[in-house]
């Protein structure tokens, strides 16, 4: 069973890897100035990192409680309607 795992974690490494060299060859190769190649990589960085902190308020707004906490349980005293 964990020679299926250790086959998929692989080919997971050898895609994103490979997609990672083939980024920085098109880079390298575009015919763009490099003034204009870096801003391009600044601003992806830019975006990138704005979503990843947007994803990361997402997932900390799914994964905390949805209570409002001790104070407001009921503790069988009397109620009004």
């Amino acid at each position: 069973m964990s020679t299926n795992n250790d086959n998929a974690a692989a080919a997971v490494i050898a895609f994103v890897s490979g997609a990672v060299i083939g980024a920085a060859a098109a880079l390298l190769l575009a015919p763009a100035p490099g003034s204009e190649i870096r801003g391009k990589i600044s601003d992806l960085g830019e975006t990138a990192a704005e979503r990843m902190r947007r994803l990361a308020r997402e997932a900390k707004f799914k994964v905390s409680p949805k209570t409002k906490g001790a104070g407001y349980e009921y503790d069988g005293g009397d109620a009004w309607i």
